[in-house]
């Protein structure tokens, strides 16, 4: 079992930053990658960003890139989501999880955390 916390989100003006934090505790030694996901009212999660926990090799969604960027502290079992640029539209609740991004699974997920950019 892997157990995901995410923290850092909040109300910000259109242009603003923030970083989104994900804890992740349990059994990670069996994750090959940590991602972000969002999820709007009324719409679908979508896939933000992943990391590889081996190599850090990253993928982000085209409506994201150049804005955000994912990283990570390994000795502290911790992803980080560098959110910069934001845009109304960048407003849902951000999920963080463990899986594998070239197989498409992803397996364990965090409660998510809140979003909101202002115009």
């Amino acid at each position: 079992q892997v157990q995901l916390v995410e923290s850092g989100g909040g109300l910000v003006q259109a242009g603003g930053s923030l970083r989104l934090s994900c804890a992740a505790s349990g059994r990670t030694s069996s994750s090959y990658a940590m991602g972000w996901f969002r999820q709007a009212p009324g719409k679908e999660r979508d896939f933000v960003a992943s990391i590889s926990l081996s190599d850090g090799t990253t993928h982000y969604a085209d409506s994201v890139t150049g804005r955000f960027t994912i990283s990570r502290d390994n000795a502290k079992n911790t992803v980080y989501l560098q959110m910069n640029s934001l845009k109304p539209k960048d407003t849902a609740v951000y999920y963080c999880s463990t899986g594998d991004y070239g197989l498409g699974l992803w397996d364990y997920w965090g409660r998510g955390t809140q979003v909101t950019v202002s115009s």
